[in-house]
């Protein structure tokens, strides 16, 4: 079990034990994988215009939802060269994951 005071954001621990859990079972079915991170210019390219595209898209709270705001983090991701950048750009996808279950859970949607 965590230490108590290791996660301070509520539903973080919550969360990151679900991922652990479901990291493990990932593992115990695929093993430890190797991938390339993105492949090809046209790819980057096709990130990169979508990126863009749901960055507007959230610009309006009309628009926005959970989902476009973790597509445009996803896709800004696959748009980055750096991978050190590119691993904020996925902790982020993980900050916003972790919101997205804290605000389920408040809406009753619990395992």
């Amino acid at each position: 079990m965590s230490d108590p005071a290791l996660f301070t954001t509520p539903g973080m621990r919550d969360f990151a034990e679900a991922v652990d859990a479901e990291r493990q079972r990932q593992i115990a079915k695929f093993g430890d994988q190797h991938h390339p991170i993105i492949r090809g210019p046209h790819t980057v390219a096709l990130f990169v215009d979508v990126a863009e595209g749901l960055r507007q898209t959230n610009d309006d709270p009309d628009e926005r939802c959970w989902m476009t705001i973790l597509l445009k983090e996803a896709y800004e991701a696959g748009a980055e060269g750096n991978l050190a950048k590119f691993r904020e750009e996925i902790v982020q996808i993980a900050a916003v994951c972790q919101a997205i279950v804290t605000d389920l859970d408040r809406q009753g949607a619990q395992r």
